[in-house]
């Protein structure tokens, strides 16, 4: 069934970041129903039971409370998260879960056992557009770009969620961006929320944009060739405009089906120059160069965690004859610079 959202109801509903490229005035109609929501599906939802996540990301970065009874808007997606939740969208428009800060919908099948279960909400229903037609996060997607960006492009990979990623490419962002680069900085996979990108952006970017504005709330079981699509859009779009250098992190660990899917695909590596990998520890610095290397990629150093340990980083190098970059020395603009003939080298080796 379909039904006219009253005036006002969308105003007062608090929204959730994945749904930020969406303007408000093209939410219009509610579609009821047992009809099984797709990937990206706006939703209307009425919290009601708060669990691990009591608060949720709004498009502008600010985190609003939750209370039972409020009315949510976000978007449907399965998560990967061996910290948090595993979910799937599931079928029917049934009660679920909030799975993530930023806005996703689905339901949790399994969760860390360090943190609460998740918070449960209510589906109202679909949200639709004036012709009534389900809106979709892909209906606002960046227009799609094809080839290899003409500019350095350097990825950031790591062992697993919490391996020092973010931090790495933060600090990547600020080096280069004190050596004097316009620096593009992306987020090409993971689940839909705003802090990565206002870490890059606080330290010095340019220009950042990530998988939601290509049209996923989340990339757990995206079609690998869509993947494809998506990273060569949001490369093509920063060189676009005219940064001179981009710095695009890969969420999750090696392992993870849609990583090492397009880790390993060809197309992918010649969309990109090297890699910088984060670990926790020597033995998975040392695990996931030597799957990097098995791949055909150029690894250009080792971050992460680790780098906190001088121990830690003594074990890596012996074990991968990779240097380690600590943050603070990825912030330095001259250590910055000094990675791009390392980019300059991977992009020959590619090339002979």
């Amino acid at each position: 069934m379909t039904v006219m959202i009253e005036t006002g109801r969308i105003g007062r509903a608090k929204r959730s970041f994945t749904t930020r490229r969406i303007p408000a005035e093209d939410m219009r109609v509610l579609l009821t129903g047992d009809a099984t929501p797709s990937a990206g599906d706006l939703i209307l939802a009425r919290v009601e039971t708060i669990g691990h996540h009591t608060k949720i990301e709004q498009p502008d970065g600010r985190r609003a409370s939750l209370f039972p009874g409020d009315e949510i808007i976000v978007a449907c997606g399965n998560r990967y998260a061996p910290d948090q939740f595993e979910a799937e969208i599931g079928n029917g428009l049934r009660p679920r879960h909030l799975v993530a800060a930023g806005g996703i919908a689905a339901t949790a099948v399994s969760w860390n056992n360090r943190i609460a279960a998740p918070t449960e909400i209510a589906p109202v229903g679909r949200i639709g557009d004036r012709a009534g037609r389900p809106i979709n996060l892909a209906d606002y997607a960046l227009a799609p770009r094809f080839g290899r960006p003409p500019i350095p492009v350097i990825a950031v990979a790591g062992t697993s969620m919490n391996a020092g990623k973010t931090t790495a490419a933060a600090s990547l962002v600020r080096g280069l961006a004190l050596a004097g680069h316009r620096v593009g900085a992306a987020k090409l996979t993971g689940t839909g929320a705003g802090g990565d990108l206002w870490s890059m952006h606080d330290a010095g970017a340019h220009r950042v944009v990530d998988f939601t504005d290509v049209g996923h709330a989340s990339t757990y079981r995206a079609d690998p060739a869509e993947l494809l699509r998506s990273a060569a859009t949001l490369l093509g779009y920063l060189a676009e405009e005219g940064v001179t250098v981009i710095v695009a992190e890969i969420a999750d660990g090696l392992y993870q089906d849609e990583t090492a899917a397009l880790l390993q695909a060809d197309a992918f590596r010649r969309l990109i120059d090297g890699i910088m990998f984060a670990a926790g520890d020597a033995m998975g610095a040392a695990a996931g160069v030597a799957w990097l290397h098995a791949a055909s990629h150029h690894v250009l150093g080792i971050s992460g965690l680790l780098t906190r340990s001088p121990l830690a980083r003594r074990e890596a190098a012996a074990a991968t004859d990779v240097e380690s970059f600590s943050p603070a020395q990825l912030s330095d603009p001259e250590t910055a610079m000094n990675l791009l003939p390392l980019v300059a080298r991977g992009i020959e080796r590619a090339a002979g």
